[in-house]
C-alpha cells in the first residue's frame, strides 16, 4: 500500500532542517578542529578539557607545590592567568579559587585560564602572616624570583617564567590578611611608555566591577625589578590587574563571592565567556596613596574602619606603651578614603597603620 504524499511545504521544512543540523555539525567539528591542543608541564590538554597539577618546588633545605589548573577551550581565544593565595593568610581569593575551579566549563569557553589555587602553600598551611616559613621571605617583593634561589624565589621564578610568560592577560588576586581591615577595590599600573598595556589593563581593571580602582605605577616607566607578581606580568608587557576583596584573614561569604564574580566578569571582558561584564558604571579612581606609619612600639588605638572617609588633620587614633599609657595621637595628612588599616592593637614602631587614597 502506498504512503500518502506529504505535503510540499512539510518536505521542505525537513530538508531544510536537515541541511541545517549537518551545517551546524560540520561547523562545530570545523571550529574544535581549529583549536589546538594546550601544552602544559610534558601534557597536552586537548580542546575541552582541564588538567590539575602539582608543580614541584624543591631547594636543598625543603620542598613544596604549587596547585594549578589548566582549562582549555573549545573556541580560539587568550590565554588568562590567575593567582591566589600569594599571602597564604588571605582566604577569600584562595576560596574563590576553588569555587571557581569547579565553576569554570572548558567546553562553554574560548581561550585558556590557567588558575593557581593558592601560589604560597608553605604559608597557606603553617598560617604564616605574609612570609613562606621555610625562609621567611614575602613573596610578593621577591618577583622575577630566581630559579637557583630560596623557596620562595623558586615559587617566584616558576609563576613568572611558566605562569605570566604562557598569558596574555594575568591577575593577582589579594584580600586583607590576619591584621588588616581592607575596603575591596581592583587595581592596575599605568606607565606612560606602555600606554596600550596601560589601557587594556585598565579595562581590565573596570570589567572586574568593584566601585573603587587604584592605579599603581602612574610613572614615566618601570625601571626597577618588578618585586609584586601582577607587575612581573605588565614588566613583559602583558596587560595585569589586582583584586583586593576580603578582610582580617576570615572566611566571609560575600567577599568570596564577590571574587568568583569579579573573574567571570574579567573572562566576559576578554570574550572567554559569553555574556556581558558587570562594569560599575563610576567607579572612582584613586591615583595617589598614602601610607601612615606608627612612630611607636605598643598598642594602637582607632575607631575608624576601612571604607571611612577622611580629612587632613583628623584624629586616626592613638598609641599607647606596653602599659596602656598614651603615647602619640595619629593624624591624618591628606583628605582621602581608608583602602586598608591595622584594626588590631600589636604595632611596631614603622609599621603601617593606614593606607589612604587620594580623593579629588
Amino acid at each position: 500500500m502506498a504512503l500518502p504524499c506529504l505535503p510540499f511545504t512539510i518536505l521542505n521544512f525537513m530538508r531544510n532542517l536537515a541541511l541545517f543540523i549537518f551545517f551546524l555539525f560540520t561547523s562545530i567539528s570545523i571550529t574544535h578542529a581549529q583549536v589546538k591542543p594546550f601544552h602544559f608541564r610534558g601534557e597536552k590538554l586537548k580542546p575541552g578539557s582541564k588538567h590539575s597539577f602539582l608543580l614541584p618546588v624543591v631547594t636543598p633545605q625543603d620542598s613544596t607545590v604549587i596547585p594549578v589548573t589548566v582549562f582549555h577551550g573549545v573556541k580560539k581565544g587568550p590565554v588568562l592567568g590567575i593567582t591566589a593565595g600569594v599571602h597564604g593568610l588571605e582566604y577569600a581569593p584562595i576560596m574563590a579559587a576553588q569555587q571557581l575551579a569547579k565553576q569554570l566549563d572548558p567546553t562553554q569557553m574560548s581561550g585558556t585560564v590557567i588558575l593557581v589555587h593558592m601560589a604560597n602553600v608553605p604559608s597557606f598551611l603553617n598560617r604564616s602572616l605574609r612570609v613562606n616559613p621555610f625562609d621567611g621571605k614575602n613573596l610578593n617583593r621577591v618577583f622575577p624570583g630566581k630559579k637557583d634561589g630560596t623557596s620562595t624565589e623558586r615559587i617566584a621564578w616558576i609563576i613568572s617564567n611558566e605562569i605570566i610568560a604562557r598569558c596574555d592577560n594575568f591577575i593577582d588576586v589579594h584580600a586583607g590578611d590576619a591584621n588588616n581591615d581592607l575596603r575591596p577595590y581592583s587595581g592596575y599600573y599605568n606607565y606612560f611608555n606602555q600606554p596600550d598595556v596601560s589601557e587594556k589593563a585598565r579595562q581590565m581593571a573596570v570589567a572586574l566591577g568593584f566601585d573603587f580602582i587604584v592605579q599603581f605605577g602612574n610613572q614615566p616607566q618601570l625601571t626597577e625589578a618588578s618585586i609584586y607578581c601582577s607587575r612581573e606580568a605588565t614588566k613583559r608587557n602583558i596587560p595585569a590587574v589586582d583584586i583586593e576583596c576580603g578582610r582580617m584573614g576570615i572566611v566571609e561569604e560575600k567577599p568570596v563571592q564577590q571574587i568568583v564574580e569579579a573573574l567571570t566578569s574579567l573572562m566576559r571582558h576578554l570574550n572567554i565567556l559569553e555574556g556581558q561584564p558587570n562594569r560599575d558604571e563610576k567607579p572612582v579612581m584613586v591615583a595617589q596613596r598614602t601610607d601612615v606609619s606608627s612612630e611607636q612600639t605598643g598598642f594602637f588605638y582607632s575607631e575608624l574602619t576601612s571604607g571611612d572617609y577622611v580629612k587632613k588633620g583628623m584624629k586616626l587614633g592613638y598609641t599607647t606603651d606596653l602599659f596602656g599609657k598614651h603615647l602619640a595621637d595619629v593624624f591624618c595628612p591628606v583628605d582621602g578614603v581608608i583602602l586598608y588599616k591595622t584594626f588590631n592593637p600589636p604595632v611596631k614602631k614603622g609599621d603601617g597603620l593606614f593606607n589612604i587614597g587620594h580623593i579629588q
